[in-house]
């Protein structure tokens, strides 16, 4: 009996044992999950400010003057004046060509026009006494008519030694090939002693003014139909187009130090292309910028008030386009479709999608995940700060 007792209250324990694990697993299996916080990420609203849009292209620096430097006369090069590649002022004498032939043709014509002035004034004074001489019925009137064309062989003559001295002058001046303007000469191409002007004139160097200087680049024609819109809607007329400012940079450069001027813009889009031809005009005193240079050029043609920036680290792209993520009034995140614009600094303009007040994701894009809720801490976006946190 007593055996039965202890045995029954060794299962009662074993029971209660049981019983009290249970319990205890049940709560412990209770407490082992608990939701994680969400994620902190970095939103800001965008940034407001006034912008200026511009037409982007990229062209190539021209010579507004270039001239090939020939020999217009026969004989040989006497002397040349420059140092290769030197700047040379207009009228600066670069080759002379063996000047003294020309200048005895020159005199020899000159002796020529004075014996034909001499000639006419003799037919003169014959005509005078012949004609006195008529009046008075003294000689008859084909000896007058004889006398008045003597004169007017001489008068003829004369005007023939006058014209062969202005061609002996002229080509006396070519023997001394000058600047036509202000420029670069470029390496000669003939020696001293060599003939030239044979056949045909002969190149002798080349001569290239750079100040100021061209920049050529084409536009599409979506930009065109942009601009002129825009030039229609500001009541700016084709020729006020035409004194708009441009920038440009070379390719070593930052930024577009270099300024200037539209100075050409084509009557007609070249079809095969779909682009306009159009022509920039710069000042370049010191000669920095050198023809054939490629060049990026930037036209301001708006400027656009209270415009919205955001980082541009913080767009995203699909196959649907840019994208942005933005936090909603419940905190979750929400993936906005966005246009975009021009990139301004580190910021980018956005045309479209989105609002002034919206809250941007600008700092940790990876733990914002559209559809779940976030822990948004307010960021105000700095150039180069909110978007690298």
């Amino acid at each position: 009996m007593r055996s039965l007792r202890l045995h029954g209250a060794a299962t009662i324990s074993r029971a209660a044992f049981a019983v009290s694990a249970f319990i205890a697993l049940s709560a412990c299996e209770k407490n082992t999950f608990v939701a994680p916080p969400p994620p902190k990420v970095d939103v800001a609203t965008p940034v407001q400010k006034s912008i200026t849009r511009y037409l982007d292209a990229t062209g190539n620096t021209a010579p507004i003057k270039m001239v090939d430097l020939v020999a217009r006369v026969q004989g040989f090069l006497q002397a040349i004046n420059y140092q290769d590649g030197s700047f040379v002022k207009q009228g600066t004498t670069l080759f002379t060509i063996e000047p003294e032939t020309y200048k005895l043709k020159l005199e020899q014509a000159q002796a020529a026009e004075a014996g034909a002035q001499a000639s006419l004034k003799q037919a003169e004074n014959d005509y005078k006494r012949q004609a006195d001489l008529v009046q008075k019925q003294a000689v008859s009137q084909s000896t007058l008519d004889t006398s008045t064309s003597n004169r007017d062989n001489a008068q003829a003559n004369l005007q023939q030694a006058q014209a062969n001295t202005r061609i002996a002058e002229v080509n006396y001046g070519y023997t001394n090939v000058t600047a036509p303007f202000d420029g670069i000469v470029t390496a000669h191409l003939v020696s001293v002693g060599e003939l030239v002007g044979v056949a045909s004139p002969t190149q002798l160097a080349t001569i290239v003014a750079l100040d100021p200087i061209y920049v050529n680049f084409n536009v599409n024609e979506q930009d065109v139909l942009r601009v002129r819109e825009e030039a229609r809607r500001r009541g700016i007329t084709v020729e006020n187009l035409r004194q708009l400012p441009i920038e440009i940079g070379l390719q070593t450069e930052t930024g577009y130090p270099h300024e200037g001027t539209l100075d050409y813009v084509s009557p007609q889009v070249n079809q095969s292309t779909g682009t306009l031809a159009v022509r920039g005009i710069l000042k370049n005193p010191d000669r920095v910028l050198l023809p054939g240079y490629f060049a990026r050029v930037r036209v301001p043609f708006e400027k656009t008030e209270k415009a919205l920036l955001v980082p541009d680290v913080a767009l995203g792209s699909d196959q649907a386009g840019r994208y942005v993520l933005v936090v909603n009034a419940e905190n979750v995140v929400e993936q906005r479709k966005v246009t975009i614009g021009p990139l301004e600094g580190d910021l980018r303009v956005i045309e479209s999608g989105l609002k002034a007040d919206d809250k941007v994701v600008v700092a940790g894009l990876l733990r914002a995940i559209p559809g779940q809720k976030v822990d948004p801490q307010l960021k105000n976006i700095e150039s180069g700060n909110a978007a690298t946190k």
